[in-house]
C-alpha cells in the first residue's frame, strides 16, 4: 500500500517523464505542488478522522475516481494559476498527479478503489483512528522502499535514453511504447 512517501515519489517520477519543464523540477514550490497533488486523494482520510473519527469511512471512496482526478485536475490548474508565486501546472501535468495515486492504489493494493464513481463505489472496511493513521505515515513508509527504487529506475532510464539520443530532448518515454 503506498503511503504519502510513496505517492509522492510517484508523481515525481510522472512529472519527470511527463512534464517538458525538467528546468523547473528542482524548484522547491514545484516539490510542494507534486507532493500535494499526487496525495490529493487521500484527502478523503483526513475528512473521515474529523467527520466520524475513522479515516476509512469514506476511505477509496469518490476521491478515487476518473472523475475525482478529472475535476480536481482542472480546479488545481486554475486556482494554482491564480497566484503568481505558484509554478504553472497545465491540467494535464495535475490531471496525471492526482491520477497516479488513484493508478497505485489500484496496482498496489488488494482493496478495491472507486475508479468508475458514480457508477460504483467501493469503500474501505474497519476502523482507522487518528493514532493509526499518524503511526503508518510516521513509521510505515519503509513500505514504500520498492516504489521508491522502481520510480528512480524509471527515471535513471529515461535520463539516460535522453543522454544516448534515442529521445530527443523534450520528448516522452511514452512515444517509445506508443502508448
Amino acid at each position: 500500500m503506498p503511503l504519502p512517501i510513496g505517492h509522492a515519489t510517484i508523481g515525481f517520477a510522472t512529472h519527470g517523464l511527463c512534464s517538458a519543464n525538467e528546468s523547473g523540477f528542482c524548484r522547491w514550490k514545484t516539490l510542494l505542488g507534486i507532493l500535494i497533488f499526487s496525495n490529493l486523494p487521500d484527502i478523503d482520510v483526513v475528512l473521515g478522522i474529523v467527520f466520524h473519527g475513522n479515516g476509512n469511512v469514506f476511505h477509496r471512496g469518490p476521491t478515487h475516481s476518473l472523475v475525482f482526478a478529472l475535476i480536481g485536475g482542472f480546479l488545481a490548474s486554475r486556482v494554482w494559476k491564480l497566484w503568481s508565486q505558484l509554478p504553472r501546472f497545465s491540467f494535464r501535468i495535475c490531471f496525471l498527479l492526482i491520477l497516479s495515486h488513484i493508478v497505485a492504489d489500484f496496482v498496489f493494493t488488494n482493496s478495491p478503489i472507486s475508479f468508475c464513481w458514480p457508477i460504483a463505489v467501493n469503500w474501505i472496511d474497519g476502523y482507522s483512528g487518528l493514532r493509526d493513521v499518524a503511526n503508518l505515515v510516521l513509521f510505515g513508509n519503509y513500505q514504500d522502499a520498492k516504489i521508491i527504487i522502481g520510480c528512480a529506475f524509471l527515471i535513471v532510464l529515461h535520463r539516460t535514453l535522453l543522454g544516448f539520443g534515442l529521445l530527443k530532448n523534450g520528448q516522452k518515454l511514452k512515444s517509445i511504447f506508443r502508448l
